[in-house]
């Protein structure tokens, strides 16, 4: 295997959270080109059905989820990021064949494997959430993952099912020795219905400890800011922190101290993201995706209710450049009066 990353990494590590339609390359690329390297470590791709990487049509269609583009690339070398493919299924054969094309095909450094998604159409098809309590046939999904790649497998995943069971299941996970373990401290009943439980992390940490494996835990689950995630993580002894919805709440999340953000920041930031989501997807991809990002732009200036709401009736780039030129020639009538 290469060597393990995660190992290397400074403490505490940050990383921000695969999520379903939103950590696409543009969206990554524009966290990294704002975020700090002291602050910020490891991104993930959105999950990828090994299903559907191992089927002769349907590769066609999930495998842009796993898209580097090269401007994205380039900013992950010149910063020296490092990138994870997460995938999820039930079926250790498909984790082999699908690990064996990322692999052979593409650039990541690191896989991870998705045993945390609590989302009822996945678990009902036995994958991710779905695996925890199955010990046996997570050993499986792990070694086949770890047999068809050299590149260090890591597991992010929910402290049980119904309530917690952290100690057992995170003991188990600890046996297959996986890269790191990234905890989210919620069940997958409490979806993200409830607050997330810190000392469910800090009770991995613990078995990691009396395991005397030398495997980073990384806590999940409502973590506001940076001084935030350096309390979490003290308190727990965590090696580190994912990110997920605190993005969409401050997508410079990943610097400390917090810059001063003006509007224009905002509204740059906004049009390089439609820039980058246009260039790279075209036609590939439904843009009506990128208005659930357009509120992380809009909010806390004069006129941005006014702004917001003229952006979701956009169906192109072109139309989102008017909508922005008019409000800056608002913008400029204002200050005049």
């Amino acid at each position: 295997m290469k060597e393990n990353f995660w190992k290397r990494l400074p403490r505490p590590i940050f990383s921000l959270a695969p999520m379903e339609d939103v950590s696409d390359t543009s969206f990554r690329q524009l966290v990294m080109e704002i975020s700090d390297p002291a602050f910020f470590h490891v991104i993930f791709t959105e999950f990828t059905s090994t299903d559907g990487l191992c089927h002769p049509v349907g590769c066609k269609n999930v495998i842009s989820r796993l898209l580097v583009n090269d401007t994205e690339r380039e900013v992950l070398k010149n910063k020296g990021f490092k990138i994870v493919a997460q995938i999820w299924g039930a079926d250790p054969e498909k984790f082999y064949q699908a690990t064996k094309l990322i692999c052979t095909e593409m650039q990541f450094d690191g896989i991870d494997i998705n045993m945390g998604c609590p989302v009822k159409k996945i678990v009902k098809q036995g994958g991710c959430s779905a695996l925890i309590g199955r010990p046996a046939l997570a050993k499986e999904i792990i070694q086949a993952t770890k047999e068809a790649s050299d590149l260090p497998v890591s597991i992010k995943t929910r402290t049980g099912t119904k309530k917690h069971d952290t100690e057992n299941w995170i003991g188990a996970l600890l046996e297959n020795d996986p890269a790191a373990i990234i905890l989210h401290a919620r069940t997958q009943k409490d979806m993200s219905d409830v607050p997330a439980d810190w000392r469910e992390i800090k009770k991995a940490v613990s078995v990691r400890d009396q395991m005397k494996k030398d495997i980073p835990v990384l806590g999940n689950g409502d973590v506001i800011s940076v001084e935030d995630a350096l309390v979490k993580c003290a308190e727990a002894a965590a090696d580190g922190v994912m990110i997920g919805r605190g993005i969409f709440h401050n997508p410079w999340f990943f610097n400390h101290p917090q810059p001063e953000v003006s509007i224009d920041d905002k509204l740059v930031l906004l049009w390089r993201h439609v820039s980058l989501f246009s260039q790279t997807w075209e036609a590939e991809r439904n843009f009506a995706i990128l208005k659930r990002f357009f509120k992380i732009y809009t909010t806390a200036f004069k006129g941005a209710a006014h702004l917001r709401a003229a952006l979701m009736e956009t169906h192109n780039a072109n139309e989102v450049r008017a909508v922005l030129d008019d409000f800056e020639k608002w913008r400029r009538r204002e200050e005049k009066t």
